[in-house]
């Protein structure tokens, strides 16, 4: 069996230029560890899923792992170009996981799931308050008794403070890209706008992406699911079993129904 921290999306002719250079820009995120905490949030609420669903899951990298230790995954993102590369390195790693071309606000999955996973950003991605009271209503009924619900969020202090307004650059030997971010204080809104500069050939190709993300406090979004029938809602500072701080960058959210 191939080794999982040597499958990369590296066919870059295949699908988007962002989905390609996603996995090039996120090279050094601990996945391991981040499914390792996972699984220490199982192990706390003496739970052993066996049916998981990850919302938002992008180029698989979380859904491949846990199907690599022997999960059973479907993955849902929006992007058909990042479900691409997903889908190709599970086949690389000779994984079986479900991907499907879903928006998490129109949920079509089946019942009764163990786990329901939103890690990296997802929820943030939903910039209306409405959209997601009825993406966390929507997950709770597809849960069921005694699943979990983990997701986590990027505080508002990291968007406020950490990313917004800041200006990131990078050269790779053959992508580089300048990172910029404006934070509307008002509508709460972070845009994310990214240039890339993608080597082919003996020539670099400009390409631009641009992606928005809302600012939830931790109370905002306990105010949400706490109109949602859970029997246990819990928050941490992102890897740790800590509460949240002030300055905390992620936090995690872990609901039982």
């Amino acid at each position: 069996m191939k080794n999982y921290a040597n499958i990369r999306g590296d066919r870059m002719e295949a699908y988007s230029r962002f989905a390609y250079v996603y996995d090039m820009l996120m090279e050094d995120v601990d996945y391991e560890g981040w499914v390792d905490y996972v699984e220490s949030i199982f192990h706390r609420y003496e739970t052993k899923p066996k049916n998981i669903a990850e919302l938002a899951c992008g180029t698989g990298n979380i859904s491949n792992l846990l199907a690599f230790r022997g999960y059973h995954v479907i993955g849902t993102d929006l992007s058909e170009d990042m479900l691409s590369v997903a889908q190709e390195k599970a086949v690389d790693l000779g994984m079986q996981v479900v991907y499907l071309h879903q928006d998490m606000r129109e949920m079509m999955l089946p019942n009764e799931l163990d786990c329901i996973l939103c890690v990296c950003d997802g929820i943030n991605y939903i910039l209306h308050d409405d959209d997601l009271q009825n993406v966390f209503q929507s997950v709770y009924e597809h849960l069921k008794r005694g699943g979990l619900f983990i997701f986590d969020i990027s505080s508002y202090y990291k968007l406020s403070h950490i990313l917004g307004k800041n200006t990131f650059a990078e050269n790779y030997r053959d992508v580089s890209y300048i990172w910029e971010n404006y934070f509307d204080e008002e509508k709460r809104i972070c845009d994310f706008d990214l240039t890339l500069f993608i080597r082919e050939g003996k020539l670099y190709r400009k390409y631009t992406e641009n992606h928005r993300q809302r600012a939830y406090t931790e109370d905002e979004i306990l105010g949400m699911l706490g109109k949602i029938p859970y029997r246990k809602i819990e928050t941490f500072d992102a890897f740790t079993f800590h509460p949240p701080a002030g300055e905390s960058e992620r936090i995690y959210f872990v609901c039982q129904k």
